[in-house]
């Protein structure tokens, strides 16, 4: 019986977690959510997923890894999420930057010249960091552990992944 009950839950928990969308922004509404995110107990960092229409690989990052139940509960409780299309006219503002557009944004301004790439930064906009190409779901939830958990500010990601592996 105890079993039983213990495998209803786990049922019940995984088809919530799958079922739970998550929660894109656009560049301006996510910075804006991250900057007002500064003055309360619940500061986050931000994710930008930067893609582009055509490119096989964006659609295999968000059929393969953001599909992934544990990877959106994890997003979901420690990022404010952006979606940028590298190709995109749509103005956005960057650090007092205004009238630049998702394109110039990504190209120019983050130097981004290959999909798709995420792109973390601090609560107040400061770039963490920038990682180009396709991440497989394991090291993608590495990946969020190292930038949320400020693992980033005391060890490099070898030494981080290094230490991951040896707890398994």
């Amino acid at each position: 019986m105890k079993f039983a009950f213990i495998f209803l839950l786990t049922v019940i928990f995984t088809t919530i977690a799958s079922a739970q969308e998550l929660q894109w922004n656009s560049f301006n509404d996510g910075m804006e959510s991250a900057m007002r995110s500064l003055n309360s107990k619940g500061k986050k960092k931000v994710m930008m997923d930067v893609y582009t229409d055509w490119c096989g690989w964006c659609k295999k990052m968000d059929k393969d890894v953001y599909s992934q139940a544990d990877i959106k509960a994890y997003l979901a409780n420690n990022f404010i999420l952006i979606k940028l299309n590298a190709e995109s006219n749509n103005e956005v503002t960057y650090k007092d930057n205004q009238g630049l557009t998702e394109s110039v944004l990504a190209a120019d301004e983050l130097g981004i010249d290959g999909y798709p790439s995420t792109v973390f930064f601090t609560a107040d906009g400061e770039v963490i960091t920038m990682v180009p190409g396709y991440v497989p779901p394991d090291k993608f939830l590495l990946m969020l552990k190292y930038i949320a958990e400020d693992h980033y500010i005391k060890e490099d990601w070898d030494t981080f992944l290094s230490s991951q592996e040896e707890g398994n």
